[in-house]
């Protein structure tokens, strides 16, 4: 338990206080945030599983000995980068429109950015010590929700389930094989010939309709009816004209 406090309070005052110089001879030109950099490099090229003290020293040219002189391990190496990253272009209170359009817009955002950079997905799930960024986004988050009559609590309710539900899309949709057309075709043209479809009688309905399982925009359906639900308690929070 004692190294783990060690960890977290190591990684914390990173985040919050910032690196001490180094007291055995700083590299030259070599900071905290140029390692972090060189670290968001390797890993969208080559993944998180490249991502090592060794490997990061390696692409900035100097020893890993250098690297452990501003930074004490790979833990807080990660902290460092997730923080690094936590913000958009656009943060979250800064969208046009109503709670509602903004809330799609961070949420859509959001949806992207683990999309292009799944290595995000990883370090969400594994890195719980919030940086500067990260409180300044949830800050946003709720200050989308100020006018809308919710209390505190369903507030912060609101932010988690719409992060819970982007991230698990996008976990979903990166674990999943698109087949090609032609991979799809040979696939249903098996199926029709192995499956009897009569025991599913509502599945069969459904493709007679001309939907195509796992086909349609999951994320979009989603994202409307869990908004559906925060729209309707926000009535109930609204007082009458």
């Amino acid at each position: 338990m004692a190294a783990k406090d060690d960890v977290q309070r190591r990684t914390l005052e990173l985040l919050w206080k910032g690196a001490r110089r180094p007291a055995r001879g700083p590299q030259q030109g070599l900071t905290v945030e140029r390692i972090v950099a060189a670290a968001i490099d390797l890993v969208e090229a080559e993944g998180l599983t490249a991502l090592s003290m060794r490997r990061v020293a390696q692409e900035l040219g100097v020893g890993p000995a250098s690297l452990y002189t501003y930074l004490p391990g790979k833990a807080e190496l990660e902290a460092l980068m997730l923080d690094a990253v936590q913000l958009g272009e656009t943060l979250p209170h800064e969208w046009p429109g109503d709670w509602r359009a903004k809330t799609e817009a961070w949420a859509r955002s959001d949806w992207e950015g683990f999309r292009r950079h799944p290595w995000l997905l990883r370090l969400v799930a594994t890195t719980p010590f919030p940086g500067p960024n990260t409180l300044r986004w949830l800050d946003s988050a709720l200050r989308v929700l100020e006018d809308t009559g919710l209390t505190e609590p369903e507030k912060m309710a609101v932010v988690e389930s719409v992060d819970s539900y982007v991230r698990g899309q996008a976990r979903l949709s990166l674990e999943e094989h698109a087949p090609s057309p032609t991979e799809a075709s040979e696939r249903d043209a098996l199926l029709a010939e192995l499956v009897d479809f009569t025991a599913y009688p509502a599945l069969t309905r459904t493709i007679q309709a001309g939907v195509a399982p796992y086909a349609a925009d999951r994320f979009e359906f989603g994202l409307q009816r869990l908004l559906d639900g925060v729209a309707t308690l926000i009535t109930t929070r609204t007082p009458p004209p």
